[in-house]
């Protein structure tokens, strides 16, 4: 049977997109935070459904709450990154870009003790225009980048890009691997299966039929995600355009029963065994 990749976008709640029309950014960190109470959730989750998950964890968030980043490793999941600051991709230079996943990634190594070796951007935002990124994330000593949805979107999404894993890089032995986010062909378009408010607001069944197809009729893996905050209805609502106000609460509180079903009945793997990317070696001073 194929083996999915299991993801979790480790960040604060007011990292979703849709803050941004409702707190200034420097005001965003005068909220509370909650993030170590919608990780306990997921790993209580993960723990009834015995699967083991990729973690991508902003370095900022890491920095702040290294006994969370050492539960989850001692848990057995897998420990990546997700930038440091949580800043779009299209939004850096490339020399900013460049420091900001070092910085992350030496943070995150020096909380779990073990290499770092994949990465996922920010809100998906390496586009054609950024693809510079990936020569420093290979430079950095990544293995793997997650990066890509290929469908289409009015914020991200490269519908072109191939739907399963493949080298994006190489430079001599090294190469970096692609593990794009989960959709499904039909009718000559890619339908979004992955996770996030496609998996809130559609049937879990649907979603299930999805990966079921790709697994069985192409027999390949997905990588699916969601975020811990997405588990959390009791988080802030601050006043917001209502389609924004929808992307980021529509059923939060049918996401855990949503999410048991899923791993109920699906495969999942963190994405280093999926690739079968060497084990994390143990970092040392």
């Amino acid at each position: 049977m194929v083996v999915n990749a299991l993801s979790v976008d480790v960040e604060e709640y007011y990292h979703g997109m849709e803050f941004e029309a409702a707190v200034p950014e420097s005001e965003r960190h005068l909220l509370p935070s909650r993030v170590e109470l919608s990780v306990e959730r997921v790993l209580g989750l993960l723990d009834h459904a015995g699967m083991q998950a990729t973690f991508f964890i902003v370095g900022q968030v890491a920095a702040a709450h290294p006994s969370m980043v050492r539960r989850i490793a001692e848990a057995g999941h897998e420990i990546a990154c997700h930038s440091d600051r949580h800043n779009l991709v299209s939004r850096q230079s490339p020399e900013v870009f460049r420091a900001d996943i070092q910085r992350a990634k030496a943070c995150l190594e020096d909380i779990c003790g073990e290499a770092v070796l994949g990465y996922r951007a920010p809100n998906y935002s390496i586009g054609p225009q950024q693809s510079w990124a990936y020569d420093y994330l290979l430079e950095a000593g990544f293995q793997y980048d997650s990066s890509i949805y290929p469908i289409v979107h009015d914020r991200y999404g490269q519908p072109q890009a191939p739907r399963f894993p493949y080298e994006i890089r190489r430079d001599g032995d090294r190469r970096l691997i692609e593990f794009p986010i989960a959709t499904r062909r039909w009718l000559g378009l890619n339908l979004p299966i992955g996770g996030g408010g496609y998996f809130r607001l559609l049937p879990t069944a649907l979603i299930q039929r999805g990966i079921r197809h790709v697994n069985r009729r192409e027999q390949q893996p997905v990588m699916f995600y969601f975020h811990p905050w997405e588990l959390d209805p009791d988080q802030p609502r601050p006043p917001m355009p209502w389609h924004h106000r929808f992307r980021h609460y529509v059923n939060l509180e049918h996401m855990p029963a949503k999410l048991h079903d899923l791993l109920e009945r699906t495969r999942f793997a963190p994405a280093k065994h999926v690739l079968g990317l060497v084990p994390a070696t143990t970092v040392t001073s």
